[in-house]
């Protein structure tokens, strides 16, 4: 029996048939949507694993149909559950002439379970035969284009359920994300860290360069903001006492949307006392190379086309070495106002009076970081764009921060954490002034964390990194939304 092809032509009419398979069901006694509760003895994945030790013995599944063959007296049909797809064989002289009949009226995407025994088909398909089976579910919408035709980018995002069922290697992405979470608590796990929870709310939105998004608290009556991070609370428990802490958590950035940023995504921060930003960078390797051989048994990468080795150490170059490699320009010995105006030839737009710092960084963000396929950490930031690291001591015009590049892309950031609570106030001055001047990305001013760093806090090193563009990374997926199950997208118009 060839399976229907659903298409937006017929898909109206199609769910009008399912409605009146559903109303004469209910009309016999028979609605599927009563059932509670159904107990399977094993998955399709234990049952292939299993099949020899398995063979002629009984066992219950359950899944969603996914495809039939229906030959007079007897049928082949596939379910799929949590783990795969495997093959029943249902005959009428098993399960009844009147079972038979409903089982032939079963619509693909209905969700049944079966009771048999396991065996394998004259092909070699490991099998159960079905002695009895049950509508669990009625599948009112038919699945796209004979169960695998969803290839629409933009549905397949809306309707991520969809897409997990007729898309299997979907699910394989999120399964390796879990995977890839699990490991990261592993690792720091072992290392003493410990978890723990920030708020998602608060009256200031600090610890990073970005536009918040906005909420409205009724019984306080005021204003409060998504986190952008969680770094100036964590820090707060290292000044509490705490040595080792870390939090796996949503960020809101209220900022624009393309293939490597959404609004809301996951990160890892982690903060270790009395170690600094050289610390970091062994355990931002020893983190990507332990997610790395859990997902994919090995630590050479391709990404899109490109090919990446994971194996440590990374290579290490100052933002003033990077820019030197990739542009000529040396801001260790040319002239200032000289390099501005290399700059400026080169597409850039500073002001004659543009700062050492800032006009380092803006040749490495807009010439230099394209080229960085990586894995490489960038070191040695300017004070002007690094507000809570703390200054290098050989040289006050950087600050002892990294970020690590991969695939042309910043995987994340470090600091050796500013502790000074006089510099830190004089830094977020000069965020307000920047702030006053335009700057809807610099930070507040946090008086209750500059009191908490009056305390004392200890020397401490700081890290996070974009789970998102990790498991990009680790999966070869092009997009942001490829990664998350269900991305921010745009309303639908009525």
């Amino acid at each position: 029996m060839a399976e229907e092809i659903i298409t937006t032509e017929n898909i109206s009419e199609a769910k009008q048939v399912r409605m009146q398979k559903l109303a004469a069901l209910v009309e016999a006694g028979q609605d599927p949507f009563v059932e509670v509760k159904f107990d399977k003895t094993h998955s399709s994945a234990e049952i292939k694993e299993n099949a020899e030790a398995l063979d002629e013995k009984e066992v219950t599944i359950a899944g969603r149909l996914v495809s039939r063959r229906i030959m007079g007296k007897a049928s082949f049909a596939h379910i799929l559950d949590g783990e795969g797809k495997i093959q029943i064989y249902v005959r009428r002289d098993d399960i009844g002439e009147s079972e038979y009949m409903a089982f032939k009226q079963l619509d693909i995407g209905d969700i049944i379970g079966v009771r048999g025994f396991v065996f394998r088909t004259q092909t070699g398909e490991i099998s159960v035969h079905a002695k009895e089976y049950k509508l669990l579910s009625k599948s009112l919408l038919p699945l796209p284009e004979k169960f695998h035709g969803l290839q629409d980018t933009d549905l397949r995002y809306r309707q991520r359920y969809v897409d997990l069922i007729a898309n299997p290697e979907v699910k394989e992405v999120f399964i390796k994300r879990s995977k890839i979470i699990s490991t990261i608590r592993e690792v720091l796990d072992k290392k003493g860290f410990i978890e723990v929870e920030t708020p998602v709310l608060n009256t200031l939105a600090g610890g990073a360069n970005a536009r918040p998004f906005v909420t409205h608290h009724n019984t306080l009556d005021i204003d409060m903001y998504m986190r952008i991070a969680t770094e100036l609370h964590l820090k707060r428990c290292i000044v509490g006492g705490f040595e080792k802490v870390y939090e796996i958590g949503r960020q809101f950035r209220n900022e624009g949307m393309d293939t490597k940023h959404n609004p809301e995504f996951t990160t890892i921060e982690l903060y270790q006392a009395y170690v600094d930003y050289n610390e970091m960078m062994r355990i931002t390797e020893e983190l990507y190379t332990a997610a790395a051989m859990k997902v994919n048994g090995s630590l050479d990468l391709v990404y899109q086309g490109q090919e990446l080795h994971l194996q440590t150490p990374w290579e290490r170059l100052t933002m003033v070495e990077a820019v030197k490699k990739y542009t000529g320009m040396d801001f260790d010995h040319d002239d200032l106002k000289d390099l501005i105006k290399r700059g400026n030839a080169m597409g850039l737009d500073m002001a004659e009076d543009t700062s050492w710092g800032n006009a380092l960084y803006n040749i490495f963000d807009a010439f230099v970081e394209e080229k960085l396929v990586g894995p490489v950490f960038i070191t040695d930031y300017p004070v002007e764009v690094s507000p809570l690291a703390k200054r290098k001591p050989s040289d006050p015009r950087l600050t002892e921060r990294f970020e690590f590049f991969i695939f042309a892309s910043e995987g994340g950031n470090a600091f050796s954490e500013l502790n000074d609570p006089l510099d830190q106030r004089k830094r977020f001055e000069a965020q307000m002034a920047a702030k006053a001047k335009g700057d809807e990305e610099a930070q507040p001013y946090d008086e209750d964390f500059c009191t908490a760093l009056e305390y004392g806090m200890p020397p401490t090193g700081g890290l996070g990194i974009g789970i998102d563009r990790m498991v990009m990374f680790l999966t070869d997926s092009r997009s942001i939304r490829d990664v998350l199950l269900f991305p921010t997208m745009k309303p639908e118009k009525k």
